[in-house]
């Protein structure tokens, strides 16, 4: 099948696609968005976390086939042209970014709280991001860089 999609505000079309196949590997592999992670499989890690029509989702859950005619956005489309989102550029210089492979999950996942919470609590933190798992840095770090946007300490 087709697939006609608007990723990150471009309308987007991608052959030759199989139903069942998931939306995660549409992105990566069809579409050359590799922001997105591809860990579990299984929506437990949340690696895979995208908006899709401005809900947060794991792509690896959702068939490809699900997505046409929809809008989706990836932690590539949370930036503005060369300038990073207020919570992209907070996880550079808080250090919340170690190996990476969780970061555009755990990026997308604390957006997605922000614009609901400007100013949210630890508890409403954690919260938020208890679907997105970390091997490396132990969650504070992660903590502080969306604090530090809720306190306004981000340009």
């Amino acid at each position: 099948m087709r697939l006609n999609v608007t990723i990150n505000g471009e309308k987007r079309q991608a052959d030759d696609v199989w139903e069942g196949e998931s939306l995660l590997y549409v992105l990566r592999e069809r579409l050359g968005l590799p922001g997105s992670k591809n860990a579990c499989e299984q929506g437990e890690c949340g690696s895979c976390t995208v908006y899709l029509d401005s809900v947060p989702v794991c792509a690896c859950l959702v068939a490809a086939g699900q997505a046409e005619g929809r809008v989706v956005r990836t932690v590539e489309g949370l930036a503005d042209g060369d300038q990073l989102d207020p919570i992209q550029q907070s996880f550079v210089d808080q250090g919340a970014v170690q190996c990476g492979f969780c970061t555009p999950g755990l990026v997308v996942a604390a957006h997605d709280l922000l614009n609901r919470v400007p100013d949210p609590s630890d508890e409403e933190i954690r919260e938020a991001l208890a679907g997105n798992l970390c091997r490396c840095t132990g969650y504070e770090k992660i903590l502080d860089a969306v604090r530090a946007v809720a306190k306004g300490r981000v340009a």
